[in-house]
């Protein structure tokens, strides 16, 4: 169920080892394109074949029917997401709607698997009583990157908590079917195949602390950025100094946390957890690197207003289509707040792709200043003059290459600027 960016790969890879699978999405447009070979989104470089494949095999449709399509299912894999409402905490609509819609359809004897990050608890006491006592129910949260799902799925072991040792058995089983685990003979023990934690409360948490520690460690870091900035000193050398010992893993600065899991699953845990000070504070602090990269330009460029200023990025990361909670945002209402005039570009999206996400294309005009807000590699080959009138350069990923910028204010957080 949900056949996304992380939904669709994973039922390639059902198909690929040889399972009948039915992929069913609400969104008729994504129901035809993977009927028809193709997938519904660019950027999962090993998905395009062996989704065609797949389908001319007749290994794999997709359908909109959830429940018909259930009905004839041994395994169902519910990847549906979890978003937050305004207020920080989980609407759940989405996900009750899709569990109605399994537990209309369902079997005795069925495996039911959330991939989908849950607070803990969730699967045992809110989905378990809707789908019944005949479902075997288990929670495996899905643990890969938009970009390289396929790669990720060999990679890393796969997690698992039932709500009882038969309903473990059975899912421990099903994804041993289905995933192709690494085989590389560098691999420490247990660093892969499938890992039963005992609890499907203790694969929730599991999924939750490891995408938290990403938020703390990067807020962290970014704390060090402005700090460095301040006192004069580089911040990059300092990291690999530190790295360079087996007890320190410390991650990069950058102008803002984005995605569908960073700035997301803190605030889960937290709905949960509300006295985690550590971890509201680092959501705070990143939250508020949007806001600091600004106050920068400001000092570098004095008084924003009536400024022209380019945003390079729309995506929350390199080489990846996609701007869910993308640092584009704040950064843009940030600017507008200084009194600039906020312009983007990305060279994945068309300007009528950016105008649909409230963002102003640029249309080659003269700007005063140009922010790098996601590390495309394109980005490591521009300079001055691809940027008409560009006096300052702020780099929030430190991807720019510093001798392309001879003549211009070249500004990268924790580069040790004192503005």
């Amino acid at each position: 169920m949900g056949l996304g960016k992380i939904g669709l790969p994973l039922a390639v890879q059902c198909a690929r080892r040889g399972h009948r699978v039915v992929g069913a999405d609400t969104d008729p447009a994504v129901v035809a394109a993977v009927n028809a070979g193709r997938a519904p989104f660019p950027g999962e470089p090993e998905l395009d074949e062996p989704l065609k494949a797949a389908v001319a095999a007749g290994l794999l449709r997709a359908t909109g029917d959830t429940t018909g399509a259930v009905a004839a299912a041994e395994a169902v894999v519910v990847v549906v997401p979890l978003l937050l409402d305004p207020a920080g905490a989980p609407d759940f609509a989405a996900l009750d709607a899709a569990t109605a819609a399994v537990a209309a359809g369902l079997r005795p004897g069925t495996l039911v698997s959330y991939e989908t990050t849950l607070p803990v608890g969730t699967t045992r006491s809110r989905f378990a009583p809707v789908l019944g006592p005949g479902a075997h129910v288990v929670f495996s949260p899905e643990r890969v990157l938009s970009g390289r799902v396929l790669t990720d799925l060999r990679r890393y072991p796969k997690l698992l908590g039932g709500l009882d040792p038969e309903s473990a058995r059975r899912g421990t089983g099903f994804y041993r079917s289905i995933l192709d685990f690494d085989p590389r003979p560098d691999l420490a023990p247990r660093q892969n195949g499938v890992w039963d934690l005992g609890s499907a409360e203790a694969a929730e948490l599991a999924k939750l602390a490891e995408t938290t520690y990403r938020d703390v460690n990067i807020a962290l870091v970014n704390q060090f950025a402005r700090f460095a900035d301040r006192a004069g000193i580089a911040l990059d050398p300092v990291l690999a100094a530190c790295n360079s010992q087996p007890y320190s893993h410390l991650h990069r600065p950058g102008i803002a946390v984005g995605g569908h899991c960073i700035p997301v699953y803190p605030r889960l845990y937290l709905w949960q957890d509300p006295d985690a000070t550590v971890v509201s504070a680092a959501r705070a602090a990143n939250e508020a690197m949007p806001g600091y990269a600004v106050d920068l330009l400001a000092r570098a460029l004095g008084p924003l207003t009536g400024h022209r200023v380019l945003v390079l990025g729309a995506a929350y990361r390199g080489g990846v289509k996609e701007s869910a909670c993308s640092g584009v945002f704040p950064l843009t209402d940030a600017l507008a707040a200084a009194g600039a005039t906020a312009v983007v570009a990305d060279p994945l999206y068309r300007d009528a792709e950016l105008t649909a996400l409230n963002l102003r294309p640029w249309a080659g005009e003269p700007v005063a200043a140009v922010v790098v807000q996601a590390d495309h590699a394109e980005y490591a080959e521009v300079g001055p003059a691809d940027f008409p009138g560009v006096r300052v350069l702020l780099d929030g990923r430190g991807i720019t290459d510093p001798a392309r910028w001879a003549g211009v204010r070249r500004i990268v957080l924790g580069g040790g600027t004192q503005g």
